[in-house]
Order: structure tokens, then sequence, then C-alpha cells
């Protein structure tokens, strides 16, 4: 998946429906609002409530740097 990928506009977090980013370099949409991120494996988003990890303050920093919360 990449950030220009139509699909990405259409994908929400599962438990505040609000969209998701794609850090660079990351396999993972982040959800900056829950600070939970969801696996991509094998180019498919696991986007179950149960799938979403909470992500360290260092990790949030680094996913939001690019300014796109």
């Amino acid at each position: 998946m990449n950030p220009d990928d139509p699909l990405l506009q259409l994908l929400a977090c599962p438990l505040d429906k609000g969209p998701l980013t794609l850090p660079p370099g990351r396999e993972v949409l982040y959800n900056p609002r829950l600070q939970l991120g969801y696996p991509i494996v094998d180019g498919i988003p696991q986007l179950l409530p149960s799938s979403g990890t909470r992500v360290s303050p260092e990790d949030h920093e680094r996913y939001t740097s690019s300014g796109e919360e």
C-alpha cells in the first residue's frame, strides 16, 4: 500500500471511525487520535479492533512529524 492509494481514503479506524494515515516506510495504518497502529500483512490491512496496538510516544511523534495528524 502506498500513500497515493485511493483505498487509503476509504479506510477508517474500526474504533472511532476516523481516517487513518500511512506513515512513510512503515507497514502500518495509524490512528493518531487513539495512538493505535493496525498492521498491514501481505498488503492487506488488518482492521479488526483487536488488531490495533498502542504505539510508544516516540513512534507517535515519528508517525505524526510530517504534519498529517
